[in-house]
This record gives structure tokens, C-alpha cells and sequence, in this order.
């Protein structure tokens, strides 16, 4: 009882370690969760619609653009500038996509199965046409190809076979193309049904007519801004809040936008660098003039273009390369030259030139055999057969397991190879090189092609070309020193005075981006830069980064942030915004003071008593800004009261422009000559009228409430 009487007069203390105790256990999984929630967030890569998608998700998207890309060019990769692109164009229509479903849903658009059928048997859409389905004859899609297509990748997917995965990328494109197919014709219903609620009449037909055909001569009395010197001209902080109330609407931003100063050093090539790169190249070229065969020279140099050793055209060269080509002689080798534009030193040697088909139409059958010999006795026993009858081309095809139809080789499918190896350089030789009609045994090391030319097109001039393109790189030792000062720099400047201050110093230079958006990838444009782009949204104002190695390994770079400006209306005292209100404001108080010196003007002698420049426009429309040569200004409001003048009539008051104030006397007035025609103005109203309904998806993408989290991954 002692015991309980005790532990009860320690009751208050006892409830309170009690609920410190709680407070610390909910705190702490308050926190967890808290983590947890944040972790979470931090692996979407937006918010759209209440809709969140994750880096996963969006990265399957991205795929599969960039599979479509890789199908359609030809390509086997994309560089960082393509793959951005990729993942812009992925996220704005993925966005495009979202607002439009949900827009879509709430008016109870679609677009059915028939439709797309519809579309899919007239053949005529421009999308369908980016696609392998289009009949060569009719230049229009084919159905009946797309679904032959479908059913022989059908069959496959159970037989398998050697074309199963080149059919599976085939028809991955295809359900892409259709998906966007969807999206586009329901886009274009959602347009057209906006457009259907402007209309257009036979009133507003002639309006506009009479805007664009009425025109008018006047004398223009000018007094321009420039006549008043700013130092006369007196405004306080109330008129710059009065303009920036007046105009707040141009001030808004519908994303966080964050200012920046940086310091970005390119790292290039010493003296000594260079002397070196020199010394090594001038071997290279001696070696390189010598040879006649320049496989091995161009292999060894490390040169950036490689050598193929087949007739290529001019644009399988860089741009610098192909000025020189056609001046060369055949065998001559130049001296070196470097290239400041992409920092290179260049030695071509020209091997050969000579007019080849850009297309060649051949027929192919492989000989193989249990032995290469046994490939080459069996090679001569069908080009025996083929001489004494050439009609036997498909039977013969047909022993060997083979179609033999005709098919198509294009400079284009060789030129861009970084290797060729020897038995395809000699089949791409034959097949330039051979006659309509001529037949050819192409002995290779896997046995023997027999080949047939039937066609031949584009002829051009081609080239073989070694060239020998090297970097004029920086040395290791030339990196490391300007690290070493770039670092030492960067860790005595951890403020924004002192990166400005101690730039100076270190031979640096300062500079400077406003409105820096996260969504643009890079800082400044300098490539491998996105980690130092996510430090400035993560960043406070005043915050210095941390040293950043970017560029193509070869650029330092460290910022300051040095405003943050968050989504809604830009402050007043935005350094831009103040400047703009300035200049509004000083225009202002130009005019008024102009306009009272116009007070009382009944003519363009007593303007120009008053100091106006007198000079004649003419053809001034309603339809179209006049422009002002004096005032070096458009002037929509002077068109406007041009159009309200009757012709002999002194304008009724001075207006107010964006380069002056103005009075005027209307000289002539007169329609051009040009027949109205209603059909063709109301169709002009009506295109009109559909090109502002365009503008949809920004209206709905500012009130969707859109977080982009992109920047956190790319």
C-alpha cells in the first residue's frame, strides 16, 4: 500500500513522462511517414489532374518514343539534346493527352472503333503516311497491308522464325502510331466543337472586307518620346505601383522560375597540348600521303571518321570535309588544317571519285555448303545454269530456301557504318559497279552470293575518303591545373559578393540567366549540367553550388542563386519588372505632357508650330497596324482613329501611341481594288475561328495545377 500510495502522489509527474513518452512514439512514426510520404513524391514525376506518375511510368513512355525514333531513323542511339527532346515531347503530350481526356469525358466525346476504320480505309491522313503500310502505287495508307501485317506477325508469335523480333518492332510502331491516331482525331473533334461557337455572318463578312480594302493617306503631325529627355520627366514609387496594378495580369508566371549567376570554364588545349597533337598528326599525314591502302593509318590515328573503303557521297562527311573534296585531286593528300568550329585538325587524303547510282534494284542468292569449297562448287554449277537460261532465277532461288525478289540497296544503308568488314565492302563494290542485267558471283569467307542487277538510279558523284579528324584535346596535366584554380576559387567565393568580387581576379567572367525554368535541362546550355540545374531548385536565395565537372568533360561551372521567383505574380520590385514599369511609366508622363502641348491643335501647321514632324503614310488600313518611320513604332490606336476620320477631316483629339502622340489630316480615302467576295470572307472568319480554338490547351494546362517534378530525374 506504502508502494501504490507512493507511485499515486507522483501521479501528475508519472502522466506527464507518460505522454512524453506517447508524444516521442507518434512524433517519431510521424516522421517516418512523414519520410516515407516525401520519398514517395520524390519518385513521381508530376502531378496531372490529381493523376500521379511515376519515374518508372514515364520512362516506359519515353522508351517507347525513342524505340519509334530509333525504327523511323534508322538510329541505334540518341545523344542527350535527342533524348531531352524525347522527354519533352513525351511530357507535353502526355499532359495534352490527360487535359484533353478529361475535358473529353465531361462533354461525352469519343472516338469509336468505326471511326478509326473510317480513317484507316481512306488512307489520306498524314500520320498514316509516316508509316510502312502505304501502298507505293495509290501514295496512300493500305488497310489490307496493315492487316496482312497483323497476320503474319500473328502466325509468327506462335511459329517463331528469324523476322519474329524486326515484325515485333514493326507492329510496336504500329500500336503507337494508332494510339496517337486516337488522340489526334479526338483533339480535332474537341477544336471543332470550340470553333462551332464562334460564328461568322454575312455583317462580319463585310466588316472585315471593308477593315482590310478601305485605306487612307493622311499628313501625320508626330511629337515623338525621344523629343522629351527622361531627366525631365518626374514620377514617384505610388505611379510605379499605379502601372504595375494597371498591368499585373503581364506579370504572372504559371511556374516557378529561379535567377541565377554563374561562372563556366572551358577547359581547352595548352601550348604544349597542341604542340604535341602537332607533332603526332604530322606523322600520321606523312604515313597517310604513302599508303595505298589507309585502313590501318586511319585505325591507328584514333580518327573520328572511320574508313570504310566504298564509294561514298559527300554528306556521309562532315560539312568541312566536303568543301574540300570536290577541289582535291584523286590520290593527293592535304596538308593539315585545323577546324575551330568543332576544335579539330583534319588531313584528308581523296582516293577515288567516280559517278555511281545513289539506288541500285538487285536480286540475291546465298550458296553455302558443308565446306567453303563445296559453297564455291555449287556457286559455279548455278552461275553455269543462270547463263544458259536466266528464266531459271526463282527455281533456283527456291532450291537454295531462298525468294530471290528483287530489293533495293541505297548509299544511305552503308555510309553512316562506323566499320565495314571485307566481304561487304566487296559486295557493296560489285553492286555499285555491275551493268542492268550483268550476273555476278561474289565469293565470301561464310561461301558465295550470286548476284543480278536489274535496275540502277540517281547517279552521283562518289567518294573514298581517309581522313584523319583528332580533337586538339587537353592534356591531363592542362585539366588538373585549371581545376586545381577553379577549386580554390570556387571554396574562397561562398558568397555572391565574393564569386563576383574574386572573378575579376582569377580572369573569370560572371554572367547571368533570369526566369531559369526547370524544365529546360541544362544550365545555360552546357551538356551534363542537369545536377547543377537541380541545385538551383533545391537551393535558398544566396545559395553558392558546389563545384560542377560537366560540358563533354571539358567545362567547370558554379552558380549562385540569386533570386527565387515562385509561381503567381512577379513583386514589384523585380529587377525586369521595375525596369518595365519605368519605361511604362516615363512613357506616360511623356504623353501627358505631350498631349498638353497639343491642347487647342485644330490643324498640321499649328502642330508643327509646336514642334511636330510633319510626314505623309499612306495606305493605312483598320485591318493593320501603321507603322510610324519617325516614332520608330506600330500604332494600332492610329490605325483605329484613321479608320473613324472622315476623308478632309482633322483628327478629333491626340493620340496617345506606343512611340508618340499624334494628330493627323486624312488626304484620301479609297477602296483598293479588290472584288468582295461573302463565301470566301465568311470561310477566312471561320479558319480564323478555328486557330483561336487551338489556343484550348494552354487555357486548360494553366488551371490543371500541374506539378512537374522532372528536374529531380533528368
Amino acid at each position: 500500500m506504502a508502494v501504490l500510495g507512493k507511485i499515486r502522489s507522483k501521479g501528475v509527474l508519472l502522466v506527464c513522462i507518460i505522454g512524453l513518452g506517447l508524444f516521442a512514439f507518434i512524433a517519431e512514426e510521424a516522421v517516418r511517414s512523414c519520410e516515407s510520404t516525401k520519398n514517395n513524391e520524390r519518385q513521381q514525376i508530376a502531378n496531372v489532374l490529381g493523376e500521379k506518375i511515376s519515374y518508372q511510368e514515364f520512362q516506359e513512355m519515353v522508351e517507347e518514343y525513342t524505340d519509334v525514333i530509333k525504327m523511323t531513323q534508322g538510329r541505334e542511339n540518341l545523344n542527350e539534346d535527342e533524348l531531352n527532346q524525347v522527354r519533352d515531347m513525351v511530357w507535353n503530350q502526355y499532359v495534352q493527352n490527360a487535359l484533353l481526356a478529361k475535358e473529353a469525358e465531361e462533354l461525352g466525346l469519343k472516338v469509336t472503333d468505326d471511326e478509326i476504320r473510317n480513317i484507316l480505309n481512306e488512307g489520306t491522313n498524314s500520320m498514316l503516311l509516316q508509316t510502312p503500310f502505304v501502298n507505293q502505287q495509290t501514295g496512300r495508307f493500305d488497310a489490307n497491308v496493315l492487316k496482312q501485317f497483323l497476320n503474319e506477325y500473328k502466325k509468327a508469335q506462335q511459329t517463331g522464325g528469324q523476322q519474329l523480333e524486326q515484325m515485333r518492332v514493326v507492329c510496336n510502331y504500329w500500336q503507337f502510331m494508332e494510339k496517337n491516331l486516337r488522340q489526334q482525331t479526338l483533339a480535332q473533334k474537341y477544336q471543332a466543337l470550340l470553333a462551332s461557337t464562334f460564328v461568322s455572318n454575312k455583317v462580319e463578312a463585310k466588316q472585315v472586307y471593308m477593315e482590310e480594302n478601305i485605306e487612307a493617306d493622311i499628313e501625320l503631325a508626330a511629337l515623338t518620346y525621344s523629343s522629351v529627355q527622361d531627366k525631365d520627366v518626374k514620377y514617384d514609387e505610388n505611379d510605379l505601383k499605379a502601372k504595375y496594378n494597371e498591368q499585373k495580369e503581364r506579370f504572372r508566371i504559371y511556374q516557378e522560375t529561379r535567377d541565377i549567376k554563374y561562372v563556366s570554364v572551358k577547359v581547352g588545349a595548352s601550348a604544349t597540348d597542341r604542340a604535341a597533337i602537332n607533332k603526332e598528326m604530322a606523322v600520321f599525314g606523312t604515313q597517310l600521303a604513302a599508303a595505298a591502302d589507309p585502313s590501318e593509318i586511319v585505325r591507328k590515328s584514333g580518327s573520328s571518321i572511320a574508313y570504310l573503303g566504298v564509294p561514298v557521297l559527300k554528306t556521309a562527311f562532315p560539312s568541312d570535309i566536303q568543301n574540300q573534296l570536290d577541289s582535291m585531286a584523286v590520290g593527293a593528300t592535304t596538308a593539315m588544317k585545323e577546324n575551330a568550329q568543332d576544335n579539330t585538325l583534319n588531313i584528308v587524303k581523296l582516293m577515288s571519285k567516280q559517278e555511281l547510282p545513289d539506288s541500285v534494284e538487285f536480286q540475291a542468292i546465298q550458296i553455302g555448303g558443308a565446306t567453303i569449297d563445296e559453297a564455291h562448287t555449287r556457286a559455279d554449277s548455278v552461275m553455269k545454269a543462270l547463263s544458259a537460261d536466266a528464266s531459271q532465277w526463282d527455281a533456283l532461288a527456291k532450291k537454295y530456301g531462298q525468294t530471290g525478289e528483287k530489293s533495293w540497296m541505297t548509299t544511305q544503308q552503308y555510309q553512316n557504318s562506323n566499320t565495314l568488314d571485307a566481304d561487304t565492302k566487296a559486295y557493296i563494290t560489285a553492286l555499285n559497279t555491275m551493268a542492268v542485267g550483268e550476273t555476278k558471283n561474289i565469293t565470301t569467307n561464310g561461301g558465295n552470293i550470286i548476284v543480278k542487277v536489274s535496275d540502277r538510279k540517281g547517279f552521283q558523284t562518289k567518294y573514298v575518303a581517309a581522313v584523319i579528324k583528332k580533337d586538339i584535346a587537353f592534356s591531363k596535366d592542362t585539366y588538373s591545373k585549371a581545376y586545381n584554380k577553379f577549386s580554390q576559387y570556387v571554396s574562397g567565393s561562398q558568397s555572391q559578393d565574393a564569386l563576383e568580387k574574386n572573378a575579376k581576379k582569377n580572369g573569370y567572367t560572371v554572367q547571368e540567366l533570369k526566369n531559369v525554368v526547370s524544365g529546360q535541362h541544362l544550365i545555360a546550355g552546357i551538356h551534363g549540367s542537369h545536377e547543377a540545374l537541380k541545385w538551383a531548385f533545391e537551393a535558398k536565395k544566396g545559395d553558392v553550388s558546389p563545384l560542377y565537372e560537366c560540358g563533354d568533360n571539358d567545362n567547370l561551372l558554379v552558380l549562385v542563386l540569386t533570386n527565387v521567383n515562385e509561381e503567381g505574380y512577379l513583386a514589384i520590385d523585380n529587377d525586369n519588372v521595375k525596369e518595365y514599369l519605368k519605361s511604362e511609366v516615363i512613357k506616360d508622363k511623356k504623353a501627358e505632357l505631350l498631349l498638353k502641348k497639343l491642347e487647342g491643335v485644330k490643324s498640321v501647321a499649328q502642330a508643327k508650330a509646336k514642334g511636330a514632324q510633319i510626314v505623309p503614310v499612306n495606305q493605312i488600313t483598320f485591318a493593320a497596324p501603321v507603322f510610324v518611320q519617325v516614332a520608330g513604332a506600330s500604332e494600332p490606336a492610329l490605325s483605329g482613329a484613321v479608320a473613324a476620320t472622315s476623308l478632309g477631316k482633322f483628327s478629333s483629339h491626340a493620340i496617345k501611341g506606343n512611340g508618340g502622340v499624334y494628330v493627323f489630316q486624312v488626304k484620301n480615302k479609297k477602296n483598293r481594288a479588290l472584288k468582295y467576295n461573302e463565301k470566301e470572307y465568311m470561310q477566312r472568319i471561320s479558319q480564323r475561328a478555328m486557330q483561336m480554338a487551338g489556343n484550348f490547351m494552354q487555357e486548360l494546362y494553366v488551371k490543371a495545377g500541374i506539378k512537374d517534378n522532372r528536374y529531380l530525374f533528368f
